[in-house]
């Protein structure tokens, strides 16, 4: 068991080693696009939220 843990873990830190990294550059700029679309999705949401919240409670009015 510690034999296949070991073989695993010496594999892993084997693959790391052939991984290209992103440079600062484009680690800043690929998660300043992240940020960017995760708030643009929280507004589209804020909005569809409200305006569903607006026509449930316009639609119970009528009742």
């Amino acid at each position: 068991m510690f034999k296949k843990t070991s073989d695993y873990l010496r594999g892993a830190v084997e693959e790391l080693h052939h991984v290209r990294w992103p440079t600062r550059q484009q680690a800043v700029r690929l998660s300043l696009i992240v940020i960017a679309f995760v708030f643009g999705t929280a507004v589209l949401f804020g909005v569809v939220d409200f305006l569903l919240a607006r026509v449930v409670s316009l639609l119970l009015s009528f009742t």
